[in-house]
């Protein structure tokens, strides 16, 4: 380096205090509550996943569980470790899947979204799209992460195509990255960071509005274009 040359360097982060570790709270939404995923759970999600197909396990760490003693056990092993939620229907308070905060790191500032796991009731609803809402805007605006993470199987075309509807930025592949049911995965990493949070905040809030949706509840505007339009406003 010539003299008098300064290096390049990251801008300066101020006044950065760690971030408050995730506590089990409830997330209420205009169609879905998410809450902390509890044992009690059993019986409504056994039932509410024996309608899906066993594809929807393919990417998932586990298998589905088939009893509702093999979905307590499994849910016990969950809750065991990670931050994890039941997401709830509103009108009937019945849970139709989970989702999770794992890899949380206070003192950078990042969370991962993961364990996305819809049962079929669930699954292309705005009740899904709505317990993504609130997990990214709990970690933004409440905790104050500074990035939040979606990771998964390369091969996993339904979960890519969720990060960039949801308005996650893809960053890359981390090649041979796990061994999971006996095989290879590639990962997949995608990101937000909350820089972007605003303008994709109010992008969910566009695509989630009523006037989004006609009589028969069909989309009117699609949110991964709202969430592309957002991102190129920066």
């Amino acid at each position: 380096m010539a003299s008098g040359q300064q290096p390049h360097i990251g801008e300066a982060v101020v006044d950065w205090r760690p971030r408050p570790w995730p506590q089990p709270v409830s997330l209420k939404g205009e169609f879905c509550n998410v809450v902390p995923l509890a044992v009690a759970h059993a019986s409504g999600l056994h039932a509410a996943y024996s309608s899906g197909s066993d594809r929807d396990w393919t990417y998932m760490p586990y298998e589905c569980p088939g009893t509702i003693a093999e979905t307590q056990a499994w849910i016990e092993s969950l809750i065991a470790g990670d931050c994890f939620f039941a997401i709830e229907d509103k009108s009937s308070g019945a849970p139709l899947g989970i989702a999770s905060y794992i890899r949380i790191d206070p003192g950078n500032g990042t969370i991962e979204v993961a364990h996305i796991n819809f049962a079929e009731p669930l699954q292309r609803t705005r009740l899904g799209t709505e317990a993504v809402y609130l997990l990214l805007a709990h970690a933004f605006d409440d905790l104050g992460y500074r990035r939040c993470e979606w990771k998964c199987d390369s091969l996993n075309a339904r979960s890519r195509r969720a990060a960039l509807r949801y308005g996650f930025s893809f960053e890359g592949i981390f090649r041979q990255a796990v061994i999971y049911k006996g095989r290879n995965r590639d990962t997949s990493w995608y990101a937000m960071i909350d820089k972007d949070w605003p303008v994709l905040k109010r992008a969910f809030e566009t695509w989630l509005a009523p006037s989004n949706f006609d009589a028969a509840g069909r989309q009117l505007s699609d949110l991964g274009v709202l969430t592309k339009a957002a991102l190129g406003s920066l």
